[in-house]
């Protein structure tokens, strides 16, 4: 799926939201990195995305019930293995997160990580989509038409109310293929 939004390409000079594409410029990288007394090194393309393997990966809370089923929903409708799974709590999804410009220790909200950008909350759940089987690819198109500050609001309604409804699991039970 090939749609992108361009409200949320930013000036340079404007100070970064959260809805930052691509590697965080080095001062973010420097201020997210010393946060909550953890240095967390952020990842190069190298590490995650070699020529034999450049698919995307989707990043989970990996102790919220709602992200692990998400994750077995995806995995079953993904015939292709087109997505890569780590949790947000690993080594590996810290260190992703501080790549997608994210504090290595926020767990808020699914990421979609491509070599050349990252997506959060409800844009990562439509690419996500656009990976899938059909007819998801066809109704993320769809749900693209909703404004993003509609679909954003719904996905952190659900997002913060996750464990409340669904519950946690003591450990990152998604098995990860």
């Amino acid at each position: 799926m090939a749609t992108t939004s361009a409200c949320c390409y930013r000036p340079l000079s404007a100070p970064p939201l959260h809805r930052r594409r691509g590697p965080p410029p080095p001062q973010v990288a420097a201020a997210a990195a010393t946060g909550g007394g953890q240095s967390v090194k952020a990842a190069t393309d190298a590490e995650f995305f070699q020529t034999s393997d450049t698919r995307p990966i989707m990043l989970f809370d990996g102790v919220c019930n709602l992200c692990n089923g998400g994750v077995r929903f995806v995995q079953e409708h993904d015939p292709n293995r087109s997505i890569r799974y780590i949790p947000l709590q690993s080594e590996s999804g810290r260190k992703l997160l501080q790549r997608s410009g994210r504090a290595p220790d926020d767990i808020s909200s699914v990421v979609l990580v491509e070599k050349d950008r990252s997506y959060i909350k409800s844009e990562a759940v439509l690419r996500i989509m656009g990976y899938l089987n059909l007819p998801f690819p066809q109704l993320a198109t769809f749900l693209n038409f909703v404004p993003l500050f509609l679909r954003d609001f719904a996905y952190d309604n659900v997002a913060d109310n996750r464990y409340a409804v669904f519950g946690r699991s003591e450990s990152e039970s998604c098995e990860i293929l």
